[in-house]
């Protein structure tokens, strides 16, 4: 049966979406569901044929689809998330990929009887890990800062390196052998380099220029970055083929540490279409999967995988780490971890279509082997990296502390104890003036929206794990605890009621405390707490509880001039008072911090 190919397309779109969304749902890379569903719909039912949908601009769609990917994640690299670890960075990117390549290679040439180019090519083409999957993974492990940055540049940065080293080897072989192919190649590599250089820190410095001066209008901003970096990234390729991947990373890289360059909504705008073309491009390329070829690699593959694995990513990362302040169980990590993703898939299929037309029959299994690799270290990767970073020591500690919506005078003053208590507290809003003042006061503060992409992106949520939403506007705290009650649980997630809840009907409160927490108590408000800490002989409290002096010896000593809104416990870890009697029910040893009319028996 025929299919309408708009509809197909379609298709193909809100499969990859849905892929996402379950992805996102079980905080599993979503390369593992977007590969299902490609070879569902290509290799087992034969619903989606990639060659016959997209015909002559198959390869042109892969190759610009790259393009917008690296400069989507060469924008978030700035140099300061690096400082002191550069030098990692820079290993892994030119020693890490040399041990890589070459055992990779020696590798392939030795179980599959390679001819020794072709088995370069695929060393060169695995030796990338990729954003696509180091980001996913890195949420779900939540590794030291200095992984997570090491691993987050390294994926980025070294998918233009081994594309080069693709691409150097694949002139080598169309060179043929011998003297004059070396020199051939050795000056492909120059004019590459020079012209991805050139091009992409000019490019960089004019467009920065340009939106500097605010020489755009809003409106056109993300459509003329989706312009530029397409057509830098052809006319670099036309002046040098293959250099356009490496023209547009450093044209990212440029932009994202210029100074006074507004890159909120390009960004925002580049995540939104980096995530729909990853998802239509890992469908595409799983549907043109071919299950005999799979056939024909035989027990062979489990030895590369496990070459890969086992020896040169770690063999790489031993290196690369020489003379740095990494401690051992970082490097262990650090060479455990590196899936490979988007690129790799791509890259190989481009050079199978173009080796085969050479009469390169082994060229055939570059795909299925590539997939391979990709499968076995996502799959193997995801399942074991977040008990290897527990059980080395280098996993973020259970998150215990606080995302405060708001920077308001209620939210300042119960941030302040709640730090003081020993809690990581981060406050957000949207008001340059709130933020300021929490800044005076020693709080950590983030300038903008909760709910956002730019939030979604650089909100840095280590070592948190409750939110409270302290805003005096309920829309907002609604959109925040919907927002963030998947990432926290429900049980963790608390919002203050303002005058409008509390005139809401009962059966849209009862569904309200289904999905979050209600602060402090039934007849709380942000306004009333607010007013309380204005007037004069209240003020935040602590008090310790003793045998002698129980927490209903509290209640019963200060009224209705008492709200609860903490207690710590003896292990220092912090119950939040909610509207449900008996949540907390504070014990003898507990510190109790509350809003008191008076002073009481303090700690």
């Amino acid at each position: 049966m025929l299919i309408d190919k708009g509809f197909l397309l379609a298709a193909v779109v809100f499969a990859g979406m849905l892929c996402q969304w379950l992805a996102w749902r079980v905080r599993l890379p979503a390369i593992l569901f977007l590969l299902c569903a490609g070879i569902i719909a290509g290799p087992l039912a034969g619903w989606l044929d990639s060659d016959a949908l997209f015909g002559d601009l198959l390869f042109p769609f892969i190759s610009l689809s790259v393009a917008v990917i690296l400069f989507e994640g060469s924008l978030t690299l700035r140099f300061h998330q690096i400082a002191g670890l550069g030098q990692v960075v820079r290993n892994l990117i030119s020693v890490g990929v040399l041990a890589s390549w070459l055992i990779t290679a020696a590798a392939t040439r030795l179980l599959f009887d390679f001819p020794w180019d072709l088995a370069l090519l695929f060393g060169a083409i695995t030796s990338v890990t990729g954003p696509t999957v180091i980001v996913p993974m890195l949420r779900t492990v939540r590794p030291t800062a200095a992984v997570a940055n090491i691993l987050r540049w390294e994926g980025i940065v070294i998918d233009p390196v081994g594309a080069t080293l693709a691409v150097l080897v694949y002139e080598f072989i169309l060179a043929g052998s011998g003297g004059d192919a070396l020199s051939h190649t050795l000056l492909a590599f120059a004019r590459l380099l020079g012209v991805g250089l050139f091009l992409g820190s000019l490019a960089g410095y004019l467009y920065g220029s340009v939106l500097r001066r605010h020489w755009l209008p809003e409106f056109l901003r993300n459509v003329a970055t989706l312009g530029l970096v397409i057509f830098i990234f052809a006319f670099s390729n036309s002046i040098q083929h293959e250099s356009g991947l490496l023209t547009v990373t450093v044209m990212g890289i440029w932009l994202a540490n210029m100074r006074e360059v507004a890159l909120e909504e390009i960004l925002d705008f580049k995540e939104s279409l980096s995530v729909l073309l990853i998802s239509v491009l890992f469908i595409v390329l799983a549907a043109r999967l071919d299950f005999q070829r799979f056939l024909h690699l035989g027990w062979q593959v489990v030895f590369i995988f496990l070459s890969i694995q086992f020896l040169s990513r770690p063999l790489g990362v031993m290196l690369s780490a020489l003379g740095s302040k990494l401690r051992w169980p970082e490097r262990h990590l650090l060479a455990w971890i590196g899936p490979r993703g988007i690129v790799a898939a791509a890259i190989s299929a481009l050079f199978a279509i173009k080796l085969g037309g050479l009469g390169y029959g082994e060229a055939e299994l570059l795909v299925p082997l590539t997939f391979s690799v990709i499968i076995g270290t996502v799959v193997l990767q995801s399942a074991t990296a977040r008990f290897l970073a527990q059980w080395l020591g280098v996993a973020e500690p259970e998150p215990r502390g606080f995302l405060v919506i708001g920077a308001n005078l209620v939210a300042r003053t119960i941030g302040k104890a709640l730090q003081e208590a020993g809690c990581r507290v981060l406050l957000v809003d949207s008001s340059w003036e709130r933020i300021s003042k929490a800044r005076m006061e020693g709080l950590e503060t983030y300038y903008g929206e909760p709910v956002s992409e730019h939030a979604d992106r650089y909100l840095d949520l280590a070592g948190i794990g409750s939110l409270l939403a302290l805003s005096p506007r309920g829309a907002l705290n609604t959109l925040s605890c919907m927002h963030y009650r998947l990432e926290f649980g429900a049980q963790r997630v608390f919002a203050i009621q303002t005058a409008a809840d509390l005139e809401m009907a009962k059966e849209r409160k009862a569904v309200s405390r289904e999905r979050w927490q209600v602060l402090f108590g039934p007849e709380v408000t942000f306004a009333g707490l607010a007013t309380l800490l204005t007037q004069e002989g209240w003020e935040l409290r602590k008090t310790t509880l003793g045998e002698a002096f129980t927490y209903a010896d509290y209640r019963q000593r200060h009224g209705k001039e008492l709200i609860p809104l903490f207690a710590v416990t003896p292990k220092g870890e912090i119950e939040v008072f909610v509207v449900e009697e008996g949540r907390p029910d504070p014990q003898p040893g507990w510190t109790v911090i509350s809003l008191v009319a008076e002073p009481g028996p303090s700690s």
